[in-house]
């Protein structure tokens, strides 16, 4: 089993950041990707940021190109997300999840464990 716990998020201004990361642990632990997804009220999950764990490189929303960026810390078994210039439509529950096999990190169906979310409201 794997488990993954988010933190970070809360309540900003519009134009203000936050930072999530989440953390990994279990003995099942591996990862070929870690990824960032969100679900707003009413609305499907959809994909923000992956970040490949052995080679650290990302892919990214383009709803969110430019204004965040997922990094990873190997030793640790944590990824962040620091979120900038936000804006209210990025306003939902965001989702860490753990991809261990998958190259397809865009899909939500390719990740095998998912972490509880934390809330993120963008006020105008």
């Amino acid at each position: 089993q794997v488990q993954l716990v988010e933190s970070g998020g809360g309540l900003v201004q519009v134009g203000g950041s936050l930072n999530l990361s989440c953390a990994a642990s279990g003995p099942a632990f591996t990862s070929y990707a870690m990824g960032w997804f969100r679900q707003a009220l009413g609305k499907e999950r959809e994909f923000v940021a992956a970040i490949n764990w052995a080679y650290g490189s990302s892919q990214y929303a383009d709803s969110v190109k430019g204004r965040f960026t997922i990094s990873r810390d190997n030793a640790k078994n944590t990824v962040a997300l620091q979120m900038n210039s936000l804006k209210p439509e990025d306003t939902a529950i965001y989702y860490c999840a753990n991809d261990k096999r998958s190259s397809y990190i865009t899909r939500a169906d390719a990740y095998d464990y998912w972490g509880q979310g934390t809330q993120v409201t963008v006020s105008s």
